[in-house]
């Protein structure tokens, strides 16, 4: 499949959001995440702002979702979401109910092995549930913990061509990535590259003359297409 770019969207506000969806947009980004904190904030009214303003768009809530799993997942592909998020620490029967949904309601499920003890086995385990894609996502609270204890901070990298090798469906590398390692996600087989925002592009490669934010997300955007069709279910 070709590369896709997606743009979480982690803040509080939704004209804020909005405003820098509308930016990645322009700058060539084709996929928008309400972000966990966008939906703690806003809710069923942030996702459906970002469907009025962006139709045909896809749209991934990033739910976490931990139990209750077909009522949030209805809730949210009513509300305009084309793809949800289901953890994969909660309950088999969670995850069949998300799954449920999503072919009722027509929505994609995207399971998230996040804090599993065994990584590739938490994603071959959401694979074999049903979910379309695979969240390889190490947490923000544990990163820095680990790190806080003088010990070095542990990557998706780390496990992402491992976690490639072992599923069939595509997979999508998050947590504490640098811009540059976004980027070459494609190179490990993995072709859902997450850029977060609020957007601070620190790369001077991806700079441009006048500082200017969209101009530099668009030559990321230009660099992760550039990779062509990646290889996926090998």
């Amino acid at each position: 499949m070709k590369p896709i770019v997606q743009i979480s969207l982690d803040l509080t506000n939704i004209d804020e959001a909005l405003e820098t969806a509308a930016l990645a947009m322009r700058a060539g980004v084709d996929w928008l995440e309400a972000g966990t904190p966008l939906i703690l904030a806003e809710g069923l009214h942030g996702v459906r702002k970002l469907r009025e303003a962006f139709p045909g768009v896809p749209i991934v809530a990033d739910l976490k979702t931990m139990d209750g799993g077909y009522l949030e997942a209805e809730m949210m592909a009513k509300a305009g979401a084309t793809h949800v998020v289901v953890m994969a620490r909660a309950h088999a029967e969670t995850i069949k109910c998300v799954v449920k949904a999503g072919q009722d309601f027509g929505v994609k499920v995207m399971g998230d092995n996040m804090v599993c003890p065994d990584m590739v086995t938490g994603a071959k385990w959401l694979e074999d549930l049903g979910c379309d894609y695979v969240i390889h996502h190490i947490g923000y609270d544990e990163r820095r913990g680990i790190a806080a204890q003088g010990h070095r901070m542990p990557s998706p990298l780390d496990q992402l061509r491992d976690i490639v090798q072992a599923v069939r469906v595509p997979v999508q590398a998050v947590g504490g990535l640098s811009l540059e390692q976004a980027i070459r996600c494609p190179e490990y087989g993995a072709p859902l590259v997450v850029l977060g925002a609020p957007l601070t592009i620190d790369a001077d490669a991806f700079k441009t003359a006048d500082g200017n934010l969209e101009a530099s997300l668009r030559l990321i955007c230009e660099k992760i297409h550039a990779y062509g069709d990646v290889v996926v279910g090998q």
